[in-house]
C-alpha cells in the first residue's frame, strides 16, 4: 500500500507544469521574430536592461529608419514590459493550477480525569484531485490565450510606431513647405514696399501681402505644433526621455511605389492569421472543457476523505492501564437537496455558446476588414500617384504662368496681366495642393501598415487609434 501512495504521488507530480527561465516568452520571440523579424526580450534584470538600453543608444546614433525605430519601440516601450508581465502571472497561474491540492492535517488533544484524548486527521480533497487534468487542461488554454495577448500587444505597438512615424515626417514636411512659402511672401513684401517707398505701390497691393504673410504665419505655428505633437506621439512609443529625445528623422517620407503586387486570397489569410481570432479559438477550448467539467461535477462539487488516527491514554479510573489507539477514514459528501447544480451548468453552456458566437462573428468581421483595407490600401494608392502625377505637375504649370505674369505685367498685353490678388490666390492653391499630395502620401504608407495589421493583429489593433490630422487648407474667399 505504501508503494501505491508513493507511486501516486509521483504520476501526479510528473504531470505538474514546470515555472520556465523566462516567463513563457520563447514562444513570443519565435513568433515576433517570424512575422515582423525583429528582436523581442522581456527585461527583468539589470543587465538585461544594460544590453537593451546600448542597443537603443546605437540605434538612436544615426538617421532614424522605420525599422529603426520599431525595434527601439520593442526594446524601451515599458507598456510591452507590462505586457510581457502579464504572461508571467499567466503562467505562474497555469503552474499553480496544475499542482495537486494540498492535504489537510487537523491535529485535536483532550484531557481531564487522568485520561488524555489524542487525534490526528489528514484531509484530502477527493474532488479536486479528480479533475485535476481537466482544470489544467483549462489553465493550459488560458496561458496559451496569454502568449497570443502578448503576440498581439508586441505586433500592435510595431504597427502604431509605423504610423507614427510616417505622420511625424509628413508633419516635418509640411513645415518645411510652409517655411518657404512664408520667405517666399516675404520677398514679394519688401519688394512692394520698396516700391511704395518709391511712389510706384499701391496701398491695396500693400494689405493684401501683409495679410497674407500673417496668414502665412498663422498656418507654420499651426504646422508647427502638429510636428511637435506626432513628435511627441512617436516619442512616447519609443519610450524615450532625456537625451533620448533627440533624434533624426528622414527629411521626407520614401517615394510611392512604381506598382502594387496583387494580393490573392486575403480572406483566408486574415482566418489563418489573426491573434484575436486565435485567442478567441483557444476560449472557446477553455470554456468547452470548462463545461464539461462542470456537467461531470454537477451532482458532486465537495468530496473529502480524511484518514483518522485516536489514541486514547491510560485511564486508572476504569481499570485501563494500557494505552488505546484507534483507526478509521471520514469521507464528506455535499447532498445536493437544494442546489442540483442545474444553475451553474446552465451558465456554462450559455458562456460557451457566446463565445462560439464570438468567434463566429470576429470570422465574419476578419474578412470584411481584410477586404476594406485592401480596397483602401488600392484606393490611397492611386489617389497619391494621382497628386505626384496630375495635380501637382499641372499646379506647378499654372503657377509658374502666373508668376511670369506678374512679374512682367508692365509688359503683358491688357488681357494677360496679372493681378497680385491673382497671384496670392494661386500661391494658396498651391500651398493646398501640396499639402494634400503630402496627405495622399502619408495615407497609403499608412494603408500599408494598416492592410498588415488588419491580416495579423486584428480587432482593436487593426486600426490606429485616430485619424490623423489634415493640414488645415488656407481659405481662399
Amino acid at each position: 500500500m505504501r508503494y501505491l501512495s508513493f507511486a501516486a504521488v509521483a504520476v501526479l507530480l510528473a504531470g505538474c507544469a514546470q515555472l520556465s527561465a523566462d516567463g513563457g516568452m520563447t514562444d513570443v520571440a519565435h513568433s515576433v521574430q517570424q512575422q515582423i523579424g525583429k528582436e523581442v526580450v522581456k527585461i527583468s534584470t539589470d543587465a538585461q536592461a544594460g544590453r537593451a538600453r546600448e542597443q537603443v543608444t546605437a540605434l538612436l546614433g544615426g538617421t532614424l529608419s522605420t525599422e529603426q525605430a520599431v525595434q527601439i519601440a520593442l526594446l524601451n516601450n515599458r507598456s510591452l514590459q507590462a505586457a510581457y508581465n502579464d504572461l508571467g502571472i499567466s503562467e505562474a497561474e497555469y503552474v499553480q493550477a496544475s499542482l495537486p491540492p494540498n492535504p489537510a492535517l487537523s491535529l485535536m488533544r483532550i484531557a481531564g480525569t487522568g485520561v488524555a484524548n489524542f487525534e490526528a486527521r489528514l484531509v484530502g480533497d477527493i474532488l479536486n484531485l479528480i479533475t485535476l487534468p481537466k482544470r489544467t487542461a483549462i489553465a493550459a488554454e488560458r496561458f496559451g490565450q496569454a502568449r497570443y495577448r502578448a503576440i498581439g500587444a508586441t505586433l500592435r505597438l510595431a504597427a502604431e510606431t509605423r504610423r507614427a512615424y510616417v505622420r511625424a515626417i509628413v508633419s516635418r514636411q509640411q513645415v518645411g513647405f510652409l517655411e518657404q512659402t512664408r520667405a517666399t511672401a516675404d520677398a514679394a513684401a519688401r519688394l512692394i514696399a520698396g516700391m511704395g517707398e518709391a511712389g510706384g505701390g499701391d496701398q491695396l497691393d500693400q494689405a493684401e501681402i501683409a495679410a497674407f504673410r500673417a496668414e502665412i504665419g498663422t498656418r507654420v505655428e499651426q504646422a508647427k505644433l502638429q510636428a511637435n505633437r506626432d513628435h511627441e506621439a512617436l516619442v512616447r512609443l519609443l519610450g524615450l526621455s532625456g537625451a533620448g529625445l533627440v533624434f533624426r528623422l528622414p527629411p521626407e517620407l520614401p517615394p510611392l511605389p512604381p506598382s502594387l503586387d496583387t494580393m490573392n486570397d486575403l480572406e483566408v489569410e486574415a482566418i489563418r492569421r489573426r491573434v484575436d481570432l486565435e485567442i478567441a479559438r483557444r476560449e472557446v477550448a477553455a470554456l468547452a472543457k470548462s463545461l464539461s467539467l462542470t456537467e461531470a461535477t454537477r451532482y458532486i462539487s465537495m468530496l473529502q476523505l480524511a484518514g483518522i488516527f485516536n489514541n486514547e491514554t491510560a485511564n486508572p479510573l476504569t481499570n485501563f492501564d494500557t494505552a488505546i489507539n484507534r483507526g478509521g477514514a471520514q469521507i464528506d459528501l455535499q447532498i445536493p437537496i437544494f442546489d442540483t447544480g442545474e444553475a451553474r451548468t446552465r451558465a456554462a453552456r450559455e458562456t460557451y455558446m457566446q463565445a462560439l458566437n464570438l468567434l463566429a462573428g470576429k470570422a465574419v468581421d476578419a474578412r470584411s476588414e481584410a477586404r476594406i483595407a485592401y480596397v483602401t490600401y488600392r484606393a490611397t494608392y492611386d489617389i497619391a500617384r494621382s497628386w505626384r502625377d496630375r495635380v501637382l505637375p499641372l499646379r506647378q504649370r499654372v503657377s509658374k504662368e502666373i508668376m511670369l505674369r506678374y512679374t512682367t505685367g508692365v509688359l503683358a498685353g491688357e488681357g494677360l496681366r496679372v493681378d497680385l490678388f491673382k497671384y496670392l490666390a494661386d500661391t494658396r492653391v498651391r500651398i493646398a495642393a501640396n499639402a494634400a499630395s503630402l496627405d495622399a502620401q502619408r495615407d497609403f504608407l499608412v494603408a500599408v501598415i494598416d492592410l498588415e495589421a488588419v491580416l495579423t493583429i486584428g480587432g482593436e489593433y487593426s486600426s490606429s487609434s485616430a485619424p490623423a490630422a489634415r493640414t488645415p487648407t488656407l481659405n481662399m474667399q
